[in-house]
């Protein structure tokens, strides 16, 4: 970000800005999400041309945010340094909220999420989108004191880029506290993604593998990852639910367990039901249900005038009814057990909704994935620092139950305390100590979501250009006063 800081303060017309800022853009996002090939083109037929070209459209439409603001900068930068760093660092936050939110959001690979161990402690003030202005702030300041080389505006620029490196980095303490622990079994199937909805072979295969995992005691909470049960309630073997149900009862432990629900009259939902050793005992019946909120676009439900897109794959994709936002938690064992289904962890806004009622917020997160859509890249790992980054942000801890991987835990500090070797087939057990209290980012996002870091940047920026404005107004009278 640095190196493009350096370019970008040279440039002298905004449109010189806007292509740097998205040729910049567009590159960095196509390597953040270039797993989407896999998806489109190994397990959806997309021939690989159309896939890579599709990869690369989306990046650099995405990149359009990061132009814009690029171009405002070089329109609007004040002289100032310290001003020029602030404005930077809004518009850069400015555009990471855009992708991350507006035409239902992808904010994968935010920069934010590059800073999970170092620049972590800010993360419970203003969260990752927060921290993704205060990188690009220090970014600015570096190159501020590098242009200034030993003169002693050079080392105030760096003291103030190190400073607010070092503010960041420390970690709070005392926002929360234990609810005690909950041992937990997460399961992994590593079910193959091109078999996964086969009837004679993925299919048959998680109905076994997950029926007799979910029926151990291995007490306290099992949980299995979405769509670990491939098929509806109705389509199961007759005695299916009935023999988990009364394993359960007989084990004395709870489940979470990823499963489709719904008909075609009252449409579908990417579910999680969960089941206790009180439940009823009737077939087909949850004590317990979440229904996910945010879909993923051409794999849940299809965009208007994109069915012809979606049409040239082999994905076996549909249009799911959404969920809810900050639907109750799993109580279990003292414990509120928060379900998220997949990348619904990208958006702590959302998550933040269950902090509105201080007595029923979450004490335990509960990530449950299939991300085996996108094989053995770095999807993965990215998907794990996600998780990290909302643990940071609420001071609570995440278990995270995945088809291929990463099924681990995590505690409330950030830190994975267990995991799974990815592309395998395994049970994760561990403990898991749950937290309550309220972070102040859990507190302002509950109550307003985005809106403030939306002020604070907007204001900046006309801040910033009304400072520009009366910097030029004396050269403009100068030049007017000239014979």
């Amino acid at each position: 970000m640095a190196l493009f800081v350096w370019q970008l303060d040279s440039k002298q017309h905004a449109r010189d800005g806007a292509l740097l800022g998205w040729v910049f853009a567009t590159v960095w996002l196509a390597c953040t999400f270039w797993w989407l090939f896999v998806a489109m083109h190994t397990y959806g037929g997309l021939a690989s041309w159309i896939a890579a070209l599709a990869v690369v459209a989306l990046a650099g439409l995405l990149a359009i945010y990061y132009a814009a603001g690029s171009a405002i900068f070089v329109a609007v930068s004040p002289q100032n340094q310290y001003a020029a760093s602030l404005l930077f660092g809004a518009l850069w936050m400015l555009a990471e909220l855009a992708r991350g939110v507006w035409f239902t959001g992808f904010g994968w690979g935010a920069i934010g999420y590059a800073h999970v161990n170092l620049l972590a402690g800010a993360a419970a003030y203003v969260g990752a989108y927060g921290i993704a202005g205060l990188v690009a702030g220090i970014a600015y300041l570096s190159v501020a004191a590098f242009r200034r080389r030993a003169t002693l505006s050079a080392a105030g620029y760096l003291l103030a880029a190190v400073a607010l490196a070092a503010v960041m980095a420390w970690s709070p303490t005392g926002f929360t506290q234990s609810t005690g622990q909950l041992r937990v079994a997460l399961l992994q199937g590593n079910i193959a993604q091109d078999e996964k909805f086969q009837t004679g072979t993925g299919v048959a295969e998680a109905l076994g593998w997950y029926g007799q995992e979910l029926a151990k005691g291995y007490g306290g909470l099992v949980v299995a990852p979405e769509t670990a049960i491939p098929l509806l309630p109705h389509q199961l073997p007759e005695a299916y639910w009935t023999q988990l149900q009364q394993a359960i009862a007989h084990n004395r432990h709870a489940v979470l367990l990823g499963v489709p629900l719904g008909s075609l009259e009252a449409g579908y939902t990417n579910s999680v039901v969960g089941m206790r050793p009180a439940d009823s005992q009737v077939p087909n019946a949850f004590d317990y249900r979440y229904d996910k909120h945010h879909l993923v676009p051409f794999g849940e439900f299809i965009p208007p005038f994109f069915r012809w897109f979606t049409e040239m794959m082999q994905i076996p994709l549909g249009d799911f009814s959404r969920g809810a936002v900050g639907q109750r938690s799993f109580a279990w064992q003292g414990q509120h057990l928060a379900p998220n289904v997949c990348y619904e962890d990208l958006f702590g806004e959302e998550l933040g909704a269950r902090f509105r009622d201080a007595s029923q917020a979450p004490t335990i997160f509960v990530n449950v994935s299939n991300i085996g859509w996108f094989g053995n890249t770095v999807a993965i790992d990215q998907h794990l620092n996600i998780s990290r980054m909302r643990v940071l942000e609420f001071d609570r801890p995440f278990i995270r139950a995945t088809n291929t991987g990463q099924t681990a835990i995590i505690d409330h500090s950030g830190r994975v305390t267990h995991v799974l070797p990815r592309l395998t087939r395994g049970v994760l057990v561990g403990e898991v100590e749950g937290r309550s209290g309220t972070t102040p980012f859990a507190w302002w996002v509950s109550r307003w979501g985005l809106w403030p870091l939306w002020l604070i940047g907007v204001s900046v920026v006309f801040a910033a250009a009304a400072m520009r404005l009366r910097q030029s107004r004396p050269e403009r009278d100068q030049a007017a006063a000239t014979p």
